[in-house]
């Protein structure tokens, strides 16, 4: 994985690049880069990792696998190592609808130790995958999500809403903003998470990641806050969406993998940070807590690229059911990687 889950390629892990068990001179996303791969490659039927802006819907896309971000305070996150405690997210990855359900049902259940878990009871979703589509409204996200990735993500997209009957566009007209809120949060309590020791013992940390921190200490407290106001808003606006959809169908990431050690990759025709963009899509929906089913698809040339399925808070069932929907048409493709079979 990333070091500290700070990153979007599992490019700086101590143990060297985490590669694309479908093509192994490519990235295998971040942060948890390593749990996915270890599920594409066949290694294990399933597989947790963390996710706060996308650490595990990232590398599910470029994987090719499938990955589930719960509810924010739905999972217990005991017995993980702390990131940032108001984005931080536990959740499974699987090459099967059924054994993301059966994990994530598994997982369920209240955990006095973790004082950011919602109060709620659980509810079992593995009896529910055969319903299907029935009741369900699916509609695509626009905007944003459209514009920031390239010509293979739309036409996963256009594949996928064809296939849920989703005719409708609907826009989070605040998902710019929503991502530059999630940076600042993300920044300024991981970086005051470990300012004790960057204070105390700088050089025992990856180099990337320490600047990163170090930046993000500084941050001003107004700012945070001004940020954590935002979020009230603007999932508010969200809110607003589901009373016209259940399921949101966006990208999971802007292009399929890219090379170990790319800096840039060219989206809408601007080039963009690899390290910091690849999870721009995710950004502004973990930063909202709402629960996402990432499902994989394949691009014309085979590589593998992940749709989100969104729903509504504590509605995981709807993004489970669309996901083994599309699972039993055919449209998904989480195949073991052909270089580890």
């Amino acid at each position: 994985m990333d070091a500290y889950a700070y990153g979007f390629t599992t490019e700086n892990s101590y143990y060297g690049a985490t590669r694309n068990p479908h093509d192994l001179s490519r990235i295998a996303g971040g942060s948890s880069g390593g749990s996915a791969a270890a599920v594409a490659a066949g290694l294990v039927h399933f597989s947790l990792g963390s996710d706060t802006n996308g650490s595990i819907r990232v590398p599910a896309s470029l994987c090719g696998i499938f990955g589930l971000k719960p509810t924010f305070g739905r999972l217990s996150r005991s017995g993980s190592h702390p990131f940032v405690a108001s984005l931080d997210h536990i959740g499974p990855f699987a090459r099967r609808v059924a054994d993301l359900a059966a994990v994530y049902d598994a997982l369920q259940g209240r955990d006095p130790a973790d004082d950011f878990q919602a109060d709620k009871a659980s509810e079992r979703t593995g009896n529910l995958l055969e319903r299907g589509l029935e009741g369900l409204r699916c509609a695509r996200l626009g905007g944003y999500f459209t514009t920031w990735c390239d010509d293979d993500a739309r036409a996963a997209v256009d594949r996928v809403a064809h296939a849920l009957g989703a005719d409708s566009e609907l826009q989070f007209a605040d998902a710019a903003l929503a991502r530059s809120a999630a940076f600042i949060i993300s920044a300024s309590e991981g970086g005051n998470q470990y300012l004790t020791d960057l204070r105390h013992s700088p050089e025992r940390f990856e180099p990337h990641s320490r600047e990163r921190l170090l930046a993000g200490a500084m941050i001003p407290s107004a700012w945070y806050l001004q940020a954590q106001r935002f979020r009230r808003h603007a999932r508010q606006a969200m809110k607003s969406l589901f009373s016209q959809a259940d399921v949101l169908i966006a990208p999971a990431t802007p292009c399929s993998a890219t090379p170990i050690g790319a800096e840039e990759m060219v989206i809408n025709g601007q080039p963009l940070p690899v390290r910091a963009s690849m999870g721009m899509l995710t950004q502004p929906i973990s930063f909202l807590g709402l629960p996402v089913v990432t499902v994989p698809l394949r691009t014309a040339s085979g590589k593998p690229i992940g749709l989100q399925l969104i729903a509504a808070p504590f509605n995981e069932q709807a993004c489970l059911r669309a996901a083994r929907a599309l699972e039993a048409m055919g449209i998904t493709d989480a195949r073991v990687a052909e270089s580890a079979a």
